[in-house]
């Protein structure tokens, strides 16, 4: 298979050098994988451009006992200890949270908020199958409405698990993180707030008075952590840009990855945020290619997504695009 015939939302790429294999996790999609259910499925290449059909790695209907019905978004793989790792976020729109209060944005967003977060599974392969290591909740506090959840481990080695906190609960969305136990099965202590969405200076104040709320005003969605050889601490996210109000009171605009450094070199903060890439671009994560080359994937269009390859750079902690690589990706 090829990228531009591949359905690839939320793509993470890990780069395994044992075999030189790449492998692209995304959420499993049954007129390609040919297994029903919500779960995860994974492609393989040795050359970015040549992909085999994926393989079912992870099914929720196989976790006696799981808290969620569908979901399946934004699946990563991490080698830990020597075990894999799957975090993918799962949902349950029949277990209802809290809907916020209307606060500055007047009216309440007429959406219902339900239990939403990501899990944590296990297995000894990179081909699974993963089992989830608690069927009753997610990793992050449950009475949150969170997904997308990364890792990251600190210069102590503490792991961290980083998620967005949904704009349906929060209004605007912020990024969060938690300290995981060694083995990445449970959390400690409180949520660390690190930003809100609104805090990307380029995005507009608010929603244009008298329009209506059709669309959230700040989301949050797909932080992924990356330490450069300076020592700076990165973190690519995306957010949806509003540009303006059209004639029948919907707003246009599109996704857009950007990224945030950390002024401190510290998971706290504080953050400076910086656009990527628009076009409705999203999700993005970084990895090195067996060659030594920074490189990320991301997906666009938010629908009918395909995942787009790129060639980076790092000058100091600022990141740059310095191609697409259309050779692998199809352009577009």
């Amino acid at each position: 298979m090829l990228l531009p015939d591949m359905p690839l939302h939320d793509p993470f790429i890990l780069a395994d050098d044992a075999t030189r294999t790449y492998y692209l996790y995304t959420s499993n999609d049954p007129t390609v994988s040919g297994v029903d259910g919500t779960g995860t499925m994974v492609y393989r290449s040795r050359d970015l451009r040549d992909w085999t059909r994926p393989v079912v790695v992870f099914l929720t209907a196989e976790q006696p006992g799981i808290w969620a019905t569908d979901g399946g978004w934004a699946p990563e793989v991490h080698a830990w200890n020597g075990k894999y790792y799957l975090f993918t976020t799962l949902h349950n729109e029949d277990r209802p949270l809290p809907v916020p209060p209307a606060g500055r944005w007047g009216t309440p967003f007429q959406l219902k908020n339900h239990m939403r977060g990501t899990i944590t599974a296990v297995s000894d392969s990179l081909l699974g199958p993963f089992t989830a290591v608690d069927p009753a909740r997610p990793t992050p506090p449950e009475n949150l409405m969170t997904l997308d959840g990364t890792l990251y481990v600190d210069p102590s080695g503490q792991p961290w698990m980083v998620y967005a906190h949904e704009w349906l609960q929060t209004i605007d969305g912020t990024v969060e993180a938690i300290r995981l136990t060694p083995d990445l099965t449970r959390t400690t202590g409180a949520p660390t707030f690190l930003f809100k969405a609104s805090d990307a200076p380029w995005l507009n104040d608010q929603i244009p008075a008298g329009v209506p709320h059709q669309l959230p005003p700040y989301i949050t969605d797909g932080p992924q952590l990356y330490r450069t050889t300076d020592g700076s601490l990165l973190m690519l996210w995306s957010t949806y840009e509003k540009n303006a109000a059209t004639a029948d009171g919907t707003i246009s605009g599109g996704y857009v990855q950007t990224y945030a450094v950390s002024k401190s070199g510290d998971i706290t903060g504080p953050w400076q945020h910086r656009p990527l890439l628009r076009d409705d671009s999203g999700h993005g994560m970084l990895f090195h290619t067996f060659d030594g080359q920074l490189t990320m994937i991301l997906h666009r269009p938010f629908d009918n997504a395909r995942g787009k390859l790129y060639d980076m750079q790092l000058v100091g902690h600022e990141l740059r695009v310095l191609r697409q690589r259309t050779d692998l990706d199809g352009g577009g």
